[in-house]
C-alpha cells in the first residue's frame, strides 16, 4: 500500500542593499533545502508553512508574496515503505536575519540567488528557487 504525505513550506528571502538573500537549512542527512513540514489535520497549507517556518527557524515576521505557489512531488522510502510526497511551496519575505534553528537542522545560510542555486541539493528544489527568483524579478 502506498502511503501519501503532504507538506507545505516556503522559500524565504530578505532584501539587503536591493538584493534578495534566500534562507537554506542544512538537514542532518546532509542536504540543503527550504523550511517545510507535514500539514496537520484541519490546517491550511499557508498556516502549515507559517508554523513550520517558526518551528524550524524562529522567524515570525513573514509576509507571503501573493500569487506564488509551486508544487513538487516525489517518492521516498521510510522504514521500507514507499511514500508518495507532495510539497507545496510559497514565497515569503522577512526582515529577520537572526535564525534560531530547531533540533531538526544542523545549520543555515542566507545566500544570494547564485550561491543558493548551487547549494540547494535537490533538482526539484532548484527549480522552485529558480521560479521564485524569476517571480521576484
Amino acid at each position: 500500500m502506498l502511503i501519501r504525505e503532504k507538506s507545505a513550506g516556503a522559500i524565504i528571502f530578505r532584501k539587503e542593499e536591493n538584493r534578495a538573500y534566500y534562507l537554506l537549512l542544512h538537514y542532518p542527512a546532509g542536504h540543503w533545502d527550504f523550511p517545510k513540514g507535514n500539514i496537520e489535520n484541519g490546517e491550511k497549507e499557508i498556516d502549515t508553512a507559517k508554523r513550520e517556518i517558526y518551528e524550524e527557524t524562529g522567524i515570525q515576521d513573514v509576509e507571503f508574496i501573493f500569487g506564488f505557489r509551486e508544487v513538487i512531488d516525489y517518492f521516498y522510502y521510510r522504514n521500507g515503505q514507499k511514500v508518495y510526497k507532495t510539497v507545496v511551496f510559497y514565497l515569503a519575505k522577512t526582515n529577520t536575519k537572526e535564525v534560531r534553528l530547531s533540533y531538526e537542522h544542523k545549520g543555515y545560510a542566507w545566500l544570494s540567488y547564485e550561491e543558493a542555486i548551487k547549494r540547494v541539493t535537490y533538482k526539484s528544489s532548484k527549480k522552485v528557487l529558480e521560479k521564485a527568483h524569476r517571480y521576484l524579478l
